[in-house]
């Protein structure tokens, strides 16, 4: 199991060497940078240090090739089992230094021995972030899950259903404590494909009756991210579909309740950063799943299609560290189904866009933009955002990562490394093409 620490990507050496060629250009790039930025009164050496300390979770799920409703095609060296993806994860943090910890998800992420698993990640410079539980599809070979989650799981109308899926949530923490992991995370694909299957308010009552039992579960320093999603897997309505739903939920629920937001689970053009600016004010952000879309929960790598709005997003966020601060940091994970590329590869480019994001959110003069606004002049309070979104904050991340000891250029670097060529020689080949995001 530990044959990553002999795989190139993770061996500071190989990357010492791919960055020998790229120091000097980027020092000079810096260096410019930082001289731009002065003349702006802000230190380049104090966004680098913010930017150094950001960290964003990796999913287990995502180190596999995800897919559609209609298709999945496996890619070579796929992981085999969660110990091979925690190695894929170990990669993705050598090279961009920015994802120290894994969100698993369980029954996938199951395992006989969860020390153990804790352990080699441990070995390998990585923990755990929220865990995540399943009710969202059957799992009929899983003595956990006699029961069908067709019509269900949390909001069903059978008592035994939803008994089951309360149980599987519960044991989740039990797993997630075992790993040194801090909350669980909820989404259910609960809802209805016809009008008038399904009673709009029982079904919310006893999702919030099932989630409360859950609560009780909950260590006293851990939380409870409940997350929301318009439509899909069904198509008529979804008991928790959008931020509201969500927010009167974990109100109900309780203090160790909070809203996670998934970019992708929302109605086109829907403006999330008010909704990450409403929930701050309802102290119910749990934190986000990052991901991009077009047309819907297209979990497109982050940034891919809207990098201007992932800005925005973190300038909220921003607004608020600079201010009063959060009472709870929020959990910042990513969320991504990868069906024509390499899923190492697109972790590896959301991780880099998640944190340029942040580092062009820093750069932000938020008195002038304060200034704007109360002054009423949207033109220049619109440009000053553009001002800081536009900079090219590529040196910032560059040396950031150089300073950590991950790669100048991580993709460069992993392809390099020979990383997935040898996964394929190692790993047994998946041929299944079935339909489904994982």
């Amino acid at each position: 199991m530990n044959e990553i620490i002999k795989i190139r990507p993770a061996d500071p050496d190989f990357r010492a060497e791919q960055n020998a060629a790229l120091n000097a250009a980027l020092q000079e790039d810096y260096e410019i940078l930082g001289r731009r930025m002065a003349r702006r009164g802000i230190d380049i050496e104090t966004v680098t240090e913010l930017v150094s300390r950001f960290g964003v979770a990796v999913p287990s799920w995502g180190t596999g090739t995800g897919g559609t409703r209609f298709a999945r095609f496996p890619g070579g060296g796929e992981p085999a089992n969660v110990f091979d993806k925690i190695a894929d994860c170990a990669v993705i943090n050598s090279l961009t230094g920015a994802t120290p910890a894994i969100s698993p998800h369980f029954p996938w992420d199951e395992v006989a021995d969860f020390a153990e698993l804790r352990q080699y990640a441990a070995t390998l410079g990585l923990g755990f972030d929220a865990v995540n539980s399943n009710t969202f599809q059957d799992h009929p070979s899983h003595g956990d899950h006699p029961l069908s989650y067709k019509f269900g799981s949390l909001s069903h109308t059978d008592p035994a259903v939803r008994a089951q899926a309360i149980r599987h949530n519960i044991r989740c923490i039990e797993a997630g404590e075992q790993l040194g992991s801090k909350a669980l995370t909820i989404w259910i694909g609960d809802g209805s494909n016809f009008p008038g299957q399904s009673h709009f308010g029982r079904s919310f009552d006893r999702y919030i009756d099932s989630v409360k039992q859950i609560a009780t579960a909950l260590p006293p320093d851990w939380s409870v991210f409940l997350e929301h999603k318009i439509y899909e897997p069904a198509f008529y309505s979804t008991v928790i579909q959008d931020w509201g739903s969500s927010l009167l939920a974990a109100q109900e629920v309780g203090p160790q309740a909070s809203c996670l937001v998934d970019l992708g689970h929302h109605a086109p053009n829907v403006n999330i950063e008010m909704i990450v600016s409403r929930l701050i004010h309802a102290g119910k952000l749990a934190g986000f799943h990052f991901n991009d879309s077009k047309y819907g929960d297209d979990d497109l790598d982050a940034g891919a299609i809207d990098p201007f709005r992932l800005f925005l997003v973190f300038n909220e966020l921003v607004d608020v560290e600079a201010g009063s601060g959060f009472a709870k940091a929020p959990a910042y994970m990513i969320d991504q189904s990868h069906n024509v590329t390499d899923p190492i590869e697109s972790l590896i480019s959301s991780a880099i866009e998640i944190q340029r994001a942040y580092a062009q959110a820093l750069l932000v003069d938020r008195a002038a933009l304060v200034g704007f606004q109360d002054t009423n002049d949207p033109m220049m309070a619109n440009q000053e955002l553009k001002r800081a979104f536009t900079t090219d904050v590529a040196p910032i991340l560059a040396m950031a990562r150089a300073r950590e000891g991950a790669a100048i250029e991580p993709l460069a670097a992993y392809r390099a490394s020979g990383y997935r060529q040898a996964c394929i020689a190692r790993r047994p080949v998946r041929t299944a093409g079935g339909g489904g995001i994982v």
